[in-house]
């Protein structure tokens, strides 16, 4: 049966898996893993279901009972990279304390989240097959994540008494977080939270806020990063 076939099976109840667990964590766990690691390192379409069920210690019909295929798997897997930011976010937006704090905050537990794990799943945002209507819930998230820096830089613009150039501020402190993708590729490991959080500083630093600026927001703002 040929890729797009598979790709287009129902889901189903698996076999029980002859193995225990690779991870440790229960088969979906296993699946997302293997999938991660080879969408980062061979690319989405030269991935197989055969591939990603073997390296879960798997059989291909257990897979599709716990994923209806390789585009459900690779969005549940973008997800991770962003519906933690977008939830802490929301709760962010209620919290006390000045907008340089809170988007200090936001940017070191977004900068945080991308450097975490043992794939760079943020590195998937590279694959070209992101068009796909498949992932629209996926780039939905990524907007609402990206609209809440944009009000928090506004706020924090408006602070300092410009009244023009906050949209291309925000885009840009959005973009410096996710370059911890490229840098973590780039390097072949995780940045640690020192890394992180410098990349938080700089954040505000864009945005115009001075040195004795940043180290009071980066001071209030830690306490707000669980």
């Amino acid at each position: 049966m040929g890729e797009q076939q598979a790709e287009e099976k129902p889901r189903r109840r698996g076999r029980p898996r002859k193995a225990s667990s690779v991870s440790g964590l229960g088969t979906e766990e296993d699946i997302l893993v293997s999938a991660a690691k080879q969408f980062s390192e061979v690319g989405f379409g030269s991935t197989s279901t055969y591939a990603i069920a073997q390296g879960a210690g798997i059989s291909q019909a257990t897979m599709y009972h716990h994923f209806g295929g390789k585009h459900a798997i690779l969005l549940a897997l973008l997800l991770r990279t962003v519906e933690p930011s977008v939830a802490y976010a929301d709760g962010l937006a209620g919290a006390e304390g000045t907008a340089a704090a809170r988007l200090w905050a936001l940017c070191a537990y977004d900068a945080r989240l991308l450097a975490s794990g043992e794939t760079n799943l943020g590195s998937l945002y590279l694959l070209p097959e992101l068009g796909d209507e498949r992932f629209a819930s996926f780039h939905a998230q990524r907007d609402r994540l990206a609209g809440v820096y944009a009000g928090l830089v506004a706020a924090l613009v408006a602070e300092q008494g410009v009244a023009e150039g906050a949209g291309e501020l925000a885009d840009l402190v959005f973009g410096l977080v996710e370059s911890v993708i490229l840098r973590r590729r780039d390097a072949g490991v995780a940045p640690g939270r020192e890394v992180t959080d410098r990349i938080a500083d700089a954040a505000l630093r864009v945005v115009g806020l001075d040195a004795d600026a940043v180290a009071a927001a980066r001071e209030a703002g830690a306490a707000l990063v669980p």
